[in-house]
């Protein structure tokens, strides 16, 4: 077998954070509507998630490049035709391109909604049902369609799974084939039903059947590139696709030049290599972390080029947690070097720092920047105030810092 050729660990940690757009100083000025398309398109998925315990987590990526930005303007691009980003299921439910909306239709087959438990007659005639419903025109809510259904919207007292009605499992099992879509979501965050053809701004996507090898060709060459480098498994992550079909779609890349695999400091695995991809002579960035950023989807991917091992800590048992309930990791220059649990206090009007740890071997300007980070947010979030809890082996230094800058 012949020698890859070699990137040092640094190197594949700098690739990547190019990639990921967060290897240099953002703008101080506030962002707009194209730089907030032109970040989305880096990335090419926003994990959503309904945790609102900081923000929307589909926003905070875009903070974290972007620096201050009107979410008004993300809103935009997925709830006003002609959308540039759809939601479907990627990572997990996500923000994507829409043209990617048929490859992954291929590959995302989602079978855990639990239509399948409703009688096959039931489950024809509410699918009849939805579709005359949102073909009047109106998106809705899945309350809102079970209301004109006259279906019950209460969730059974005992059942499957979340003890959904029939008609919210056969409406998310629409979602999942690709044969309804998002035209938004609402204030609550509940996701706006309407045919996918009219959420699509091109209706020959909704109907577009790619071959299975072409669609993983496509979705591995945009994963490749939104990380710059990455072993096999990292890139079938990013959208949730099988491991083994994925590296295959990498080696016939690999084989068209698009991108070359490569060693990572000596390792055994290949790691694919985006022909595009830059290496910057430094890293400058600096960044607070969503628990669902593109750059810690992968938990090992990120031990192996970081050195930090974490873990989302929301569905941990409160006496359980290390570092707090929603942990952001810190990101300074080329090095993960705190954790901060944070929340959104809206009604006294201030960001609480729940807790604060610094990893080990964090620089000494560590407690500063992450002051000056906290205070961007807080202002960003129209939260007058930071508040650091004495919680963590950064809490006293990070304080005192918050202090000197409020």
């Amino acid at each position: 077998m012949p020698t890859l050729p070699h990137l040092t660990t640094a190197q594949a940690r700098r690739i990547l954070l190019a990639a990921q757009g967060l290897h240099r100083p953002r703008l101080e000025a506030p962002s707009s509507r194209r730089a907030v398309n032109s970040a989305v398109q880096r990335l090419q998925v926003l994990q959503l998630d309904s945790v609102n315990v900081l923000a929307r987590s589909h926003y905070l990526p875009l903070f974290s490049r972007l620096g201050s930005y009107d979410p008004a303007d993300l809103d935009a691009l997925f709830s006003r035709g002609p959308r540039r980003l759809v939601e479907y299921w990627a990572h997990e439910a996500s923000l994507v391109p829409p043209e990617l909306f048929p490859h992954l239709r291929v590959w995302q087959r989602r079978t855990w909604m639990g239509a399948t438990s409703v009688p096959a007659d039931e489950r024809g005639a509410l699918e009849t049902g939805i579709g005359e419903i949102l073909g009047l025109g109106t998106p809705l809510t899945a309350a809102g369609i079970q209301r004109r259904l006259g279906a019950d919207t209460a969730r059974p007292a005992d059942g499957w799974g979340w003890r959904w009605t029939a008609a919210k499992r056969v409406l998310e099992d629409l979602f999942a084939r690709g044969e309804i879509g998002s035209a938004g979501r609402t204030a609550q965050f509940e996701r706006l039903y309407a045919p996918i053809a009219s959420v699509l701004p091109d209706a020959a996507l909704a109907a577009a059947e790619p071959d299975r090898a072409e669609a993983l060709t496509v979705l591995a060459g945009r994963a490749v590139g939104a990380l710059g480098v990455a072993p096999a498994r990292s890139v079938a992550d990013y959208f949730r696709t099988p491991v083994r079909e994925t590296r295959a779609a990498l080696d016939g890349l690999v084989r068209d030049g698009a991108v070359q695999a490569v060693a990572v400091d000596g390792g055994a695995e290949p790691w694919y290599l985006d022909a595009r991809a830059s290496l910057p002579r430094q890293a400058r960035g600096r960044a607070l972390l969503s628990p669902f950023d593109s750059l810690v989807f992968d938990r090992g991917r990120l031990d192996r080029l970081f050195g930090v091992h974490y873990r989302i800590e929301i569905y941990t048992p409160a006496e359980r947690r290390i570092h707090g309930y929603y942990v952001l990791p810190f990101l300074l220059r080329d090095a993960i070097v705190a954790r901060v649990d944070l929340k959104a206090d809206r009604a006294a009007n201030r960001l609480m720092v729940q807790a604060s740890h610094a990893e080990p071997g964090a620089p000494s300007d560590t407690a500063a920047e992450l002051a000056d980070e906290l205070r961007l947010l807080a202002r960003w979030l129209n939260l007058a105030d930071v508040v650091v809890a004495d919680r963590g082996n950064l809490a006293g230094a990070l304080n005192a810092q918050v202090g000197r800058l409020l």
